[in-house]
């Protein structure tokens, strides 16, 4: 009787061993299972990163190419503008304005000069629009004895004739109502307000169509 409860003893923790050892193994095989599945997603996504990942242009080298083509030339850069999907826009302008034939070398040539296997890009070269602030001196100095429009620092308005560009500062002549002794009335005269390019929020051209 005794032996025969031994032994039924035994048999049952011979099972209960057995059940832990399948369970064992049951999370041996779940956790070899989540480390592949996390091996491979941390593949794939860095894999996707690799793929994906897209490669700024960088502006010194597009700046490089436009400088060359425009020397011996009458043209001057105005910008260059680069997206983070490698959308490059570049701004050229003229005292007699921008040809679209000029435009179509430049992009010609740029383009050339990228490799498009290495970087994808979209190109788009144009000119400075009218009615546009101004970005550099050169666009000040080509518009001398035109109708500007200067926004001040203090957000006031001034209209009248760029008069004069001397480095960063400039000169425009507004016809103002001013009082004049032995007059009854204001009388228009011609006012020069005196401006620095880096201190105004903006300096554009009036287009005007009288």
């Amino acid at each position: 009787m005794i032996l025969a409860e031994i032994h039924a003893q035994s048999i049952k923790n011979a099972h209960v061993r057995n059940k832990k050892f399948h369970f064992f193994l049951d999370n041996i095989e779940i956790i070899r299972n989540f480390a592949n599945v996390q091996w491979n997603e941390g593949l794939a996504k860095s894999s996707s990163f690799y793929f994906n990942k897209v490669y700024m242009i960088d502006k010194n080298v597009v700046k490089t190419l436009v400088d060359e083509w425009l020397q011996d030339k009458e043209y001057f850069l105005v910008g260059i503008e680069i997206s983070q999907d490698n959308k490059i826009v570049v701004e050229i302008d003229h005292a007699d304005g921008v040809w679209i034939e000029d435009c179509v070398e430049l992009s010609r040539y740029i383009e050339d000069h990228l490799n498009r296997d290495e970087e994808d890009f979209e190109l788009e070269v144009g000119s400075a629009g009218l009615g546009q602030p101004f970005k550099v001196p050169q666009q000040y100095i080509n518009f001398v004895g035109k109708e500007v429009e200067v926004l001040d620092a203090d957000g006031k308005k001034v209209k009248g004739i760029l008069k004069a560009v001397d480095g960063n500062d400039f000169t425009v002549g507004v016809e103002e109502k001013v009082k004049v002794e032995g007059k009854k009335r204001p009388v228009k005269q011609e006012v020069d307000y005196a401006f620095q390019m880096d201190k105004v929020k903006y300096t554009k051209y009036v287009i005007s169509f009288k």
